[in-house]
């Protein structure tokens, strides 16, 4: 909770007009009577889509997990280089943003802008109109935001920044679940036209995806690289350096998390640089 009634009613009025503004319209409190609720929330998604340095898709095929996907981009935050840690900072999304998406441009230039787009399939459209017409064809499932609510709460719950094993574990259950309710939606409202009961359907079925590669990855990695404090792998008491449970022995590779199956699999993070010499990692002391 955050208190600002010491304050004073003038006072916020005066000076924290947008503040009270927030509080009624999103929180139904008061702020000079009584105090805000905070709720914790994510500042974005570390890892991401697999990518080489020309930005382009990279699949794990025939052994090699760096096979390029022609023709598919991603750059910035949704992005994972594998150059500094799968996105570790927010001061790597300059990197993500300037640097790779610079080279990508470069690349789409070169390889795709000259020459003709390949004709597309005749299937092309079939999955995301079989996705419409699905939840089109579900007047009486669950409402969206119902399932989003619990998905929010579930992450916060089993996902945060201060975990243990057993409540990742927890997690797992409880998210797989969730992809069942997903599974029934349904849509009250059948407009064609600024339909947002379509569109919250549309993405709560984008949320659970996220969530869940985000909850079983967690909670297979048995270490504490210090992006979030696994308890039952915090660095040991009576050793200050120790690289906060870290486990590059094993654990020094990133997570591919797949839908069909719900399965994960593993591919080595990028150690060697191209032109300069290679950099250890470094326990983090902060």
């Amino acid at each position: 909770m955050l208190d600002m009634t010491h304050l004073g009613a003038d006072t916020i009025r005066k000076r924290l007009p947008s503040v009270e503004e927030i509080g009624h319209n999103f929180a139904n409190v008061d702020i000079t009577k009584e105090p805000i609720p905070v709720v914790p929330t994510i500042h974005y998604q570390m890892g991401g889509i697999p990518t080489n340095i020309h930005g382009q898709v990279s699949v794990p095929q025939g052994g090699d997990h760096n096979v390029p996907i022609n023709g598919l981009y991603a750059v910035g935050e949704c992005s994972c280089v594998s150059v500094h840690g799968a996105n570790r900072l927010g001061t790597n999304s300059l990197l993500d943003l300037l640097v790779f998406g610079k080279s990508a441009g470069d690349h789409i230039i070169a390889h795709h802008a000259k020459g003709a787009h390949k004709p597309l399939p005749a299937d092309a459209a079939d999955r995301s109109l079989e996705r419409l017409n699905r939840l089109e064809a579900a007047s009486s499932g669950e409402y969206p935001q119902n399932i989003a609510n619990d998905i929010r709460s579930t992450m916060q719950s089993h996902a945060g920044v201060f975990r243990t094993q057993a409540t990742m574990d927890e997690g797992v259950k409880r998210v797989a679940e969730l992809r069942e309710r997903v599974n029934g939606l349904g849509l009250q409202d059948h407009s064609r036209v600024f339909n947002m009961a379509r569109q919250e359907a549309l993405e709560v079925e984008n949320l659970i995806e996220v969530a869940q590669a985000t909850m079983v990855s967690a909670a297979a990695r048995k270490e504490c690289r210090g992006a979030h404090t696994v308890l039952d792998y915090e660095r040991p008491a009576d050793d200050p350096v120790a690289p906060l449970g870290r486990d590059d022995a094993n654990w020094l590779k990133h997570t591919l998390w797949f839908q069909d199956g719900n399965r994960l699999d593993y591919k080595p993070v990028r150690m060697k640089p191209l032109t300069v010499d290679t950099i250890p990692p470094k326990v983090r002391t902060f």
